[in-house]
Order: C-alpha cells, then structure tokens, then sequence
C-alpha cells in the first residue's frame, strides 16, 4: 500500500537518488484519440519552493509538439532492474523565452541533480541559441517513489492537483 505524504521534502532524497541512479525517463504523451506515445528522453531536475521542477531540452518534433498542443499532461517513469521506480505526473509545456532556455541549458551543462545531465552542445552545436534547441517545463502534480526490495511506496501530490 502507497503512503501518502504532505510535503515533497518526505521523498525528496528518494526521487533524486532514483533518478540518479537510472538517469533516462519514458515521456508519455497522449494523441488526439487518447492514445499514449512514450519515447525515452533525459530530463533534469530542480526543487523550486518546495516543489519538483524539471526542465526537458528536445527537438520540437511533430508528433510531440501535437500531443503537447491537444493535452499537456504528460507521465515520466524511471525503472531499474532492483524495482525502483519513479512515477512523474505533470503537466509540460513549451519554454517560450530565451532567459529561461539559457538557464535550462546551464542546468544540463552542470548536472542536476548532480550526476544527470549531458553538454547539449553534442546535440545543438550553436548553445542556447541554436533555433532547434527546444525545453520543456515539466511541473509535477504526483510524484511517486517505489522501493523495488520492498515495494514501499511513498506518494506526493501537490495541492491543486488535478487527477
């Protein structure tokens, strides 16, 4: 059985020990006609006012900007082989600003957490700027950690959320 808890802070070490340890989610998105399309992209994270914020830096493909523009709530999960998952409900949207692209970049460049991350320059040789460089703003309303030995498993939820 999941417990439930108030505050992200309660899984916190959980979430980023997991992603950092399987580093690669599958992104789940939804056509028109209701049908999932998963894809396995690398998304980095952050802890913004006491809550998950991840940022995901892509090609603006076809088929997600679609899915994206229909419906932006999206799912990630991390898996490894000991059992450990995380599950990321969200909604995700389209970074419109160069500001914020730049700080997404540097974020990448760094790692976060630490660890998670890659030189987007392998990807897009001119930086931020490059104008195939593209970020998503992934903002969670259910996160989930599940302890694989065990199959403990802690739920976080934001306030609004929005099943």
């Amino acid at each position: 059985m999941a417990q439930k808890v108030e505050k992200f802070s309660d899984l916190e070490d959980s979430f980023f020990d997991y992603i950092k340890d399987i580093v690669y989610a599958t992104m789940i998105t939804v056509d028109k006609k209701g049908r999932p399309r998963a894809r396995v992209l690398l998304p980095i994270w952050e802890v913004v006012d006491d809550r998950p914020l991840g940022w995901l830096a892509v090609f603006k493909t076809p088929v997600k900007a679609a899915h994206l523009a229909n419906n932006p709530h999206t799912t990630y999960s991390y898996w490894n082989q000991r059992q450990n998952c995380v599950f990321v409900d969200s909604v995700t949207t389209w970074v419109e600003d160069m500001e914020t692209k730049r700080y997404a970049w540097d974020l990448y460049t760094k790692g976060s957490p630490p660890g998670v991350g890659y030189n987007p320059r392998a990807y897009w040789s001119g930086g931020p700027t490059d104008p195939k460089f593209e970020v998503l703003r992934i903002e969670p309303w259910r996160v989930q950690v599940l302890r694989g030995r065990d199959l403990h498993s802690r739920i976080w939820t934001a306030e609004t959320e929005t099943a």
